[in-house]
């Protein structure tokens, strides 16, 4: 799957990307959650309109890897307070990463992530930094071969499911 393009995502995208990111939250965490913490999570993250606000606000970055007119993969990044353990200011996270299942393994996380570190050096950051579900094991091992460093740990809630999340950080500038 050499040819497929990332580019940042526009309001006209925004349905597409709702189910995308449905989609694929629900591809990696649903065999392992609740129906009822997915759905609340979905109600609450994923909508159209939820993603045309994201796309819209200057503190959020939303790219778009599509093939063949289709959305495969995104990546947001967002601007705001880091969690304590991370000390390299000013940053920048890396707070959504997902691929379309049937796209894996094909080059495109890696393309995307290439993308990633690009807008956020252009943005100023020193550092990126994010939470990875500590039973995540595929996305662990894709950070930290990308050079990301885990430094600490914060609560992500699912639904009514207080999950731990593993913070990782890459420095972008020596």
């Amino acid at each position: 799957m050499s040819d497929f393009t990332v580019r940042s995502a526009t309001s006209e995208d925004a349905s597409a990307l709702s189910a995308l990111a449905s989609r694929t939250f629900h591809d990696t965490f649903a065999g392992v959650n609740s129906p009822e913490d997915m759905a609340a999570h979905n109600a609450r993250s994923y909508g159209a309109a939820i993603q045309r606000e994201e796309i819209e606000s200057p503190s959020i970055r939303t790219l778009l890897v599509e093939a063949a007119g289709q959305a495969i993969a995104y990546a947001q990044l967002r601007q705001i307070a880091a969690p304590a353990c991370v000390d390299t200011q000013p940053t920048i996270e890396l707070w959504r990463f997902y691929v379309d299942k049937a796209a894996i393994g094909r080059g495109v996380a890696q393309r995307l992530m290439d993308a990633v570190l690009q807008v956020a050096k252009d943005v100023g950051a020193n550092s990126i930094w994010l939470g990875v579900w500590e039973h995540n094991p595929r996305a662990i091992a894709f950070y930290r071969k990308c050079l990301f460093s885990e430094i600490g740990s914060h609560v992500f809630q699912l639904g009514a499911d207080m999950q731990t999340d593993l913070i990782f950080e890459r420095a972008l500038r020596a």
